[in-house]
């Protein structure tokens, strides 16, 4: 039941975005997992790759490697990769283009630079998230959503627009179906322009900017680099755009927890140690799939 008067939320931590170098050798920026922070309930990792521009040659990707326990999604910005994967998907994601995996009992998968950024250069960015799948679904069926920039619902207001990846806002929902609540839109704010964004008092609710510098709750001025993570003592975040002549750029990310223990290592995230040696075993064994 919503309360009478609604609140601001307060920022609970600003948390250090990292750069940490991955796959075959390119960097991320990435708030957790961290040492300082494991995970946000139910995010496990938040990697943002570039922006960057390579050169002819340059751009680097993923070898096949395995996957369990969890769910992916992967937002292209600018560039675009090749996906292949154990459960016999092929795709070349763009601009604009959303990925989602569920990865379940186990897929194997990689991930390419398309083939114009490896052969001529160009800028790549984007983001890839893990959200934690409940010990119940763990196990389940694997599977996989693809959907182009063209189908990503987009909501425009006055100074504002904002991309509904996953979840819903303003009325808008994406048509991206989850097993865990989540909610992913990307806002662009124009010059001096300010919105509230509604929260759910029981989720975990963060910003990640990726342009600009934003003005929280009229108080903290925050650019790249830092992270508000909010406490649940409110049912809204005001956010502006601290620029009187450029846009600012950020992803509102909120979930709920599952509040169950994790084991980790790599690849697999599972609620045991004990789970986490059978998954390596299965993935041993091939029970996970192979990539022909």
């Amino acid at each position: 039941m919503q309360p009478a008067t609604q609140s601001l939320a307060t920022i609970r931590r600003l948390v250090p975005v990292v750069q940490v170098m991955e796959g075959e050798g390119f960097l991320v920026n990435r708030p957790f997992p961290t040492r300082e922070l494991s995970y946000i309930d139910p995010f496990l990792l938040v990697d943002e790759f570039g922006p960057v521009h390579f050169k002819a040659g340059e751009a680097k990707g993923t070898g096949a490697h395995p996957h369990k326990g969890f769910e992916i999604l992967s937002y292209i910005l600018k560039g675009g990769f090749n996906h292949k994967d154990s459960l016999g998907n092929t795709a070349s994601l763009n601009a604009g283009d959303v990925q989602w995996m569920t990865t379940g009992r186990g897929i194997v998968h990689k991930e390419q630079p398309i083939d114009a950024v490896k052969q001529h250069g160009g800028e790549m960015h984007g983001f890839q998230v893990w959200i934690n799948l409940a010990a119940s679904q763990k196990n389940m069926e694997p599977s996989y959503q693809e959907i182009r920039a063209t189908e990503i619902p987009t909501v425009s207001g006055e100074n504002f627009s904002a991309k509904v990846l996953i979840g819903s806002a303003f009325g808008t929902a994406s048509p991206i179906k989850t097993n865990t609540p989540v909610e992913y839109h990307h806002y662009t704010l124009q010059p001096d322009a300010e919105l509230e964004l509604l929260m759910h008092r029981d989720h975990n609710t963060f910003l990640y900017p990726i342009s600009g510098t934003l003005l929280i709750n009229d108080r903290e001025s925050i650019s790249r680099g830092k992270m508000p993570w909010f406490n649940h003592d409110g049912d809204l975040v005001r956010v502006k755009n601290a620029s009187l002549s450029q846009t600012a750029e950020f992803i509102f990310f909120s979930g709920k927890p599952l509040g169950e223990p994790v084991a980790r290592y790599g690849p697999f995230v599972m609620n045991t140690e004990k789970e986490l040696e059978h998954a390596f075993m299965e993935y041993q064994l091939g029970m996970m799939g192979t990539l022909g």
